[in-house]
């Protein structure tokens, strides 16, 4: 990947999805000409998390724009600290935290979130004899709580196929914030169950992100992904 004029733009997922859920906006910012990558996230904790994003990271080569869906957001903002290649921040109804902030402490701090009477735990065992709660969305309730404007076929594969995320990682807070040294983009969901606009709304006003709002649910990589696209080029074209 060298010698590119483009950026390259890394997009990282969010809770209850995968990198699947960013196709739409990898398919327009492909035809555009940016090189892109969409690595899995392990939504195992916080701190490890961002671990290996960094790693993600130092594989390639030149200035990134680093976009995050959700609890996305709190991994780019980890990742992203201290790192020169990382140029640009993209926040898609996503946290910014602050240094010591969580995902669950930032959803719960202005009213509107549903997420939690949705979602299902399971406690699963680790290799090293301890154990970690899994938690997921009920299927049943996916739609209406994460996607309520996706299409209800569309709705049901994300469901089935949602990777599920630590309690501790979205309890965990964050080692850094990013977005204090590096130029921040922001998405925000009016429509959104899981992170309230208002919650969405202080941290990208807090951030100074430019900032562009669309009535759309959580799941908006999904249902407006040229509206992501577009904002990720926005922030892409700062870079040249």
């Amino acid at each position: 990947m060298s010698n590119r004029k483009q950026p390259t733009v890394v997009l990282v997922h969010g809770a209850f999805a995968d990198g699947s859920s960013w196709n739409g906006v990898v398919d327009k910012l492909r035809r555009a000409g940016y090189p892109v990558v969409a690595p899995a996230n392990p939504l195992r904790g916080l701190r490890s998390d961002a671990a290996y994003l960094r790693d993600v990271l130092d594989s390639v080569e030149g200035p990134v724009v680093l976009a995050g869906h959700s609890y996305g957001g709190s991994v780019i903002s980890v990742a992203a600290a201290g790192n020169d290649k990382v140029k640009a921040l993209v926040y898609v109804a996503a946290f910014l935290p602050d240094e010591g902030e969580s995902a669950a402490e930032l959803s719960g701090k202005f009213p509107g979130s549903t997420l939690g009477e949705t979602l299902k735990e399971v406690p699963t065992a680790l290799p090293d004899g301890g154990a970690v709660t899994d938690l997921s969305i009920d299927q049943d309730k996916f739609h209406g709580q994460f996607a309520a404007d996706v299409p209800p076929v569309t709705a049901q594969r994300m469901a089935a196929t949602q990777r599920p995320i630590t309690s501790a990682a979205l309890g965990e807070g964050a080692g850094a914030a990013a977005w204090r040294t590096v130029p921040s983009w922001a998405l925000l969901t009016t429509e959104d169950k899981n992170i309230p606009v208002a919650a969405q709304r202080f941290m990208a006003e807090r951030a100074e992100a430019r900032t562009v709002t669309l009535d759309a649910s959580h799941a908006v990589t999904v249902s407006r992904p040229d509206a992501v696209a577009d904002l990720i080029e926005e922030a892409a074209r700062s870079v040249r």
